[in-house]
């Protein structure tokens, strides 16, 4: 369950807008949710041009918690990239990759995002990709520099059952420290995992109707 006092991922799902798409309270509840955030860091101009650590750096941020708030995992990486918009991109893409390791390819998925433009795009590819008798209301423009990346966004959110984006204010946004202080949080990496794919029965497994199992199993 979350930490007292921290609101769940679901928590902060619920309580955001979710853009282009509608959010009724019933409906919108997911079997895991992943917050992202990246970083960017330009050089402060004290090394040499031509030093390695003059690159532009920062940092990317994902937590991932179930829909009854147990954590899945952090992580907090420290990251190479060229702007804040490109970032954002790369974080999500890395959070999608780790949960697509650990859940059924049906989940269904909510992610929090605090990059206005990011979580439109999500949203319009989803309305797109999966059969909405509507035209997706943003036409998605993404950063050139991105490069592959929101490829592997697009083929992460077709690869699970349902998706849907929210859009959340960074200081609400509990990968924000993971990814503006990696150096600090580089131990959460190292956090076992909580969760894992679900086992598949074996043969022998026998399990009793709905019926009977709704009377704990009492015989007739």
């Amino acid at each position: 369950m979350a930490a007292y006092g921290r609101p769940s991922l679901r928590d902060l799902f619920d309580e955001s807008p979710t853009p282009h798409i509608a959010h009724p309270p019933r409906s919108h509840h997911r079997d895991f949710y992943i917050a992202t955030d990246g970083s960017f860091r330009p050089h402060n101009g004290t090394t040499s041009p031509d030093s390695e650590s003059d690159s532009p750096t920062g940092g990317l941020g994902v937590v991932v918690e179930t829909l009854d708030g147990e954590r899945v995992v952090r992580l907090s990486v420290p990251d190479t990239c060229p702007d804040n918009n490109v970032a954002e991109y790369r974080a999500l893409h890395l959070g999608l990759d780790v949960l697509a390791r650990r859940a059924p390819p049906n989940a269904r998925v909510g992610l929090l995002i605090d990059h206005d433009q990011l979580a439109e795009n999500v949203n319009a590819e989803v309305l797109a990709s999966h059969g909405s008798a509507y035209d997706p209301p943003h036409s998605v423009s993404v950063p050139p520099a991105t490069g592959l990346h929101w490829r592997g966004i697009q083929a992460r959110i077709n690869g699970f059952g349902e998706v849907r984006a929210a859009r959340i204010s960074g200081d609400r946004n509990p990968a924000h420290p993971l990814a503006n202080a990696p150096d600090q949080y580089a131990h959460v990496n190292g956090e076992p995992d909580r969760c894992v794919l679900p086992d598949a029965p074996t043969v022998n497994e026998r399990v009793p109707p709905p019926s009977r199992a709704e009377r704990g199993g009492a015989s007739d």
